[in-house]
């Protein structure tokens, strides 16, 4: 059986274009961290290390559980689907939060719970014997947990951004709570290199108290 995070994790990833209070487990993922203008090829390249090591554990994981019978009633599917590419962003310019050159960033896609360390560097291992490249080095398999958040969905261009954390801003008074720091999460929906500005889908999200 096959996990889909679209269909398993529909608290976390269907979220609508209203604000709401959520709840956001301990988490696996696979990260690279960066800083500067995510315009820039070096944000684009620190991502696209991220793919093919992503792809290595999945399939890494698929063959694991095919030949270890005495295994599988460990795990509760037999493969899984890519999760969504995410984003923590923060600024050394706390002054403006809109320069991008001063953007602070942790790009990263999760894994699901039983992947294990033994499982990151055997498909660390394998992309960077086929594929070398210095970024590989970089890579990290963290657990991460954010705990109480609010969310919501932003439909457009990554520049409109800021209405919707407004929103978000207003929705966190109104329950009472209070932002924990400057960080913020993105999930992205779609692939920002396919798809037009005005049909981007991005989770915003940050942690609150």
């Amino acid at each position: 059986m096959k996990y889909d995070w679209k269909k398993q994790e529909k608290d976390l990833y269907g979220t609508k274009k209203k604000a709401e209070l959520v709840t956001v487990p301990v988490q696996k993922f696979l990260t690279i961290q960066g800083e500067g203008n995510p315009n820039n090829e070096d944000f684009s390249a620190r991502v696209g290390v991220l793919y093919p090591v992503a792809w290595s554990i999945k399939m890494g994981f698929k063959k694991f559980y095919k030949t270890h019978l005495e295994l599988q009633s460990e795990f509760d599917y037999s493969e899984f689907a890519i999760f969504p590419l995410e984003g923590i962003w923060s600024t050394k310019n706390t002054k403006d939060i809109t320069d991008k050159e001063s953007f602070e960033y942790k790009i990263m896609l999760r894994q699901p719970d039983w992947i294990t360390q033994e499982m990151f560097e055997a498909a660390l291992a394998a992309v960077a014997k086929k594929e070398p490249n210095d970024l590989l080095t970089k890579l990290s398999l963290e657990t991460i947990e954010d705990g109480k958040c609010v969310q919501i969905l932003h439909h457009g261009s990554f520049d409109d951004e800021p209405a919707s954390f407004l929103k978000l801003d207003q929705f966190a008074t109104e329950q009472g709570l209070k932002r924990r720091s400057f960080d913020h999460r993105e999930i992205y929906l779609n692939d920002a290199r396919k798809t037009a500005p005005e049909k981007r889908r991005t989770i915003l999200r940050y942690q609150v108290d």
